[in-house]
């Protein structure tokens, strides 16, 4: 998978947003947290409410990775 989210996961460990506070305030499902940690495909609407929540950009919480097999 081309799009990485090892940013992402760095910058929610920096301010403390972790796993269980996402289930208890309802962030984003247990699905597409899993998604994240295992490189899945997220949708726009959950990198936006990501970000709202992180005060980030989206180039601040995902990374292109190009495959070497892509071209």
């Amino acid at each position: 998978m081309p799009i990485v989210y090892g940013k992402l996961i760095k910058l929610m460990k920096e301010k403390g947003l972790t796993s269980y506070k996402i289930r208890q305030n309802n962030i984003i499902g247990q699905a597409t947290l899993t998604k994240i940690r295992n490189g899945g495909d997220i949708d726009t609407r959950t990198i936006a409410k990501l970000c709202k929540i992180l005060d980030c950009q989206p180039g601040d919480i995902l990374e292109y990775v190009p495959d070497d097999d892509e071209m």
